[in-house]
């Protein structure tokens, strides 16, 4: 069987920052270096690759619900993914106030969002895009589970302003969500008017998409001209008054949803995002210590504000911690983050400004010396056990909850925080329980996922099944676990093979368990 050794830096780059390798890519991997493979992987073309798309294409998700008399007729069917090419406003027809539909139609937008994320997650050749997409959904995170109006929008979401800006320019990121319509909705600013602005997107686009909770100073000040460095323009962090100030540069910026505008006008009913000049407030405003004029160009206020936050020094500071975390490990080192928040102020303006700061991660010596320290999330450890074992996924609503059950529903976060990058978040008795289970489920096809054959995936890793003993010992090379004579006992005993017999064909199910027990190891659990 083929060495998987943690040794090898390439390994360890696609298992941190991809979802493991596949049998078919494993010899060109190992003759690559991390640069060329990340170049390859930040070079990563628009959209999906063939072998995602025909996955995509073909990939059929249930949608089932009962008769509503004079609402809607029931249907229990297998449905393509219809919904991720099409543009919102095509989308948004199902709130057609002339028409009656379900719950699973409204949400069934979410559903292929979910089952085309973990199609790309297992199959997609660009591999660092993936863990990217996951990266930014969790810092810019909507709750598609609490609307239905922003489960519609997810697609758009995360095609059109997610996976595009993935490498891409923070500041560009920053208007691209703030101008989306799932944000839009979840953080309420759709609703925000002049005299009646609403504070809740403002609120967490400086306490979590820039400048950070650690920055927030207004337990020491509660006066703009308090603030260290605010007469001289360069405020050390922000204040309550900023955040009702940035509210009024958003007004005006909504949906176009069907609302009344002034005399008998409405809005069009489409879904996209728009900008209404009766609703903004025009009058002078002052942010981070900078004064805006009154009455500026149509969205120039909000702009400006999203100008200020990105280039702010505590927001270089706060980002670059959070993306050393993710890709470095928890509690990354201060070296680490000080040379990435010097070179994001140096790239604040580059198109690839993204690409550049995850290359100085990943090619960093505290990036090397991180192995081992980061536990997979369950998206991860799913896509990985995959990825390894090489058979046909089908993604079903019975492994999207198992997922949410370990600890990452997808897209599902309860609050803007997104889910947690902490190792003690998915170490608790629950989601490891759930985390197992979710191995062994794979493994047996519980959710009707796909059939594996574990003749066939040892055999494409150059392995071979033997004894019991001999066998198990192969699958705990492959998923990188170390394994001394009594833990290949017990495992050979917990999957109810006699450890001395030579397998066949006849001891496939055991086999199968056997994989799922060896991938339970610490060593393929963290990263």
């Amino acid at each position: 069987m083929a060495d998987r050794s943690a040794s090898d830096s390439i390994l360890f780059a696609i298992n941190r920052l991809g979802y493991g390798p596949r049998a078919e890519d494993y010899d060109a991997l190992r003759r690559m270096d991390v640069n060329s493979w990340l170049d390859e992987q930040l070079s990563a073309p628009a959209g999906d690759d063939d072998h995602v798309q025909e996955r995509l294409m073909s990939c059929k998700l249930r949608i089932k619900y009962d008769d509503a008399p004079d609402k809607w007729h029931g249907l229990d069917e297998m449905r393509p993914l219809v919904t991720l090419d099409k543009p919102i406003e095509s989308l948004w027809t199902v709130y057609d106030p002339q028409k009656q539909m379900s719950g699973p139609e409204k949400a069934r937008a979410r559903q292929e969002v979910i089952a085309a994320t973990m199609l790309r997650a297992i199959y997609s050749k660009y591999q660092l895009r993936e863990v990217m997409a996951q990266f930014w959904h969790d810092h810019f995170h909507v709750n598609a589970f609490v609307d239905d109006h922003i489960a519609t929008a997810l697609v758009s979401y995360d095609r059109d302003v997610i996976r595009p800006h993935c490498f891409g320019n923070f500041r560009q990121m920053l208007e691209a969500v703030a101008s989306s319509t799932a944000m839009q909705y979840y953080l309420s600013n759709r609703s925000s008017r002049a005299g009646a602005a609403n504070e809740n997107y403002a609120r967490e686009l400086f306490e979590l998409h820039t400048l950070g909770r650690e920055n927030y100073l207004n337990d020491h000040y509660d006066r703009w001209r308090e603030v260290p460095g605010a007469l001289e323009g360069k405020p050390a962090g922000y204040i309550d008054q900023d955040v009702y100030e940035a509210a009024r540069a958003f007004t005006g910026w909504t949906i176009e949803d069907g609302a009344n505008i002034d005399n008998g006008r409405k809005l069009p009913m489409t879904g996209r995002f728009t900008y209404v000049e009766n609703w903004h407030d025009g009058y002078q405003k002052r942010v981070l210590a900078h004064e805006f004029d009154p009455f500026a160009k149509p969205m120039d206020d909000g702009r400006r504000v999203l100008d200020l936050l990105a280039a702010h020094p505590a927001t270089a500071r706060h980002m670059s911690a959070k993306l050393c975390a993710r890709l470095a490990g928890p509690n990354p080192p201060a070296s680490l983050v000080a040379r990435v928040t010097e070179a994001w102020q140096k790239t604040v303006n580059a198109p690839d400004q993204i690409a550049r700061l995850i290359r100085l991660i990943a090619t960093s010596p505290e990036f090397a010396e991180s192995r081992g320290n980061k536990v997979k999330r369950p998206l991860a450890l799913m896509a990985n056990y995959v990825r390894i074992m090489g058979y046909e996924f089908t993604p079903t609503e019975g492994v999207f909850n198992q997922l949410a059950g370990a600890g990452q529903r997808l897209f599902g976060w309860p609050n803007p925080v997104g889910t947690p990058d902490d190792n003690n978040y998915f170490l608790g008795s629950n989601a490891l329980r759930n985390r197992w289970n979710l191995l062994l489920g794979l493994a047996m096809n519980w959710w009707n996922t796909g059939v594996v054959d574990p003749h066939r995936a040892l055999e494409e890793w150059g392995g071979r099944v033997g004894t019991a003993g001999e066998t198990v010992a192969e699958w705990f090379r492959l998923f990188g676990g170390y394994a001394n004579e009594d833990l290949i006992s017990t495992t050979v005993l917990a999957a109810n093979l006699l450890p001395y017999a030579q397998l066949g064909a006849g001891d496939t199910k055991g086999l199968m368990q056997a994989s799922a027990l060896a991938a339970m190891a610490p060593e393929f659990q963290m990263c």
